[in-house]
């Protein structure tokens, strides 16, 4: 029975799977359903957008283009990822109080209980 040592595991580095990040949540999703969630995403953003006080309705994201394809062919998966990360937090809106930034819908609810701190 042969014995592994540390050395035998080192080079067997273990890598994830090409991930996408939505332009419209944020979120990390794989390169074959990321397809499938976009559509859904933006259905479900739609609904909760059009359930929102008209001050705080903000217009649909657009999805990011990015044109720089590598020498192999293929986008670069991380300038896409960070313009979709880019466009994913542009939809955050701040809190008139504090500053803090949140969704829409959740920043209704920080209102309720942010309260302007006084300093001591």
């Amino acid at each position: 029975m042969r014995r592994f040592k540390y050395q035998d595991f080192k080079s067997a580095v273990i890598r994830r799977p090409p991930t996408v990040i939505c332009y419209i949540c944020g979120r990390e999703y794989g390169t074959k359903s990321i397809s499938i969630h976009e559509p859904q995403c933006l259905k479900k953003w739609h609904i909760e957008n059009d359930q929102l006080p008209k001050h705080l309705r903000r217009p649909e994201p657009k999805k990011p283009e990015i044109r720089s394809i590598g020498a192999k062919g293929y986008y670069d998966l991380d300038a896409l990822n960070e313009s979709a990360w880019n466009s994913a937090q542009s939809q955050l809106v701040p809190c008139d109080i504090c500053g803090r930034t949140f969704l829409p819908d959740r920043l209704i609810v920080h209102q309720r209980s942010c309260k302007l701190k006084i300093p001591k």
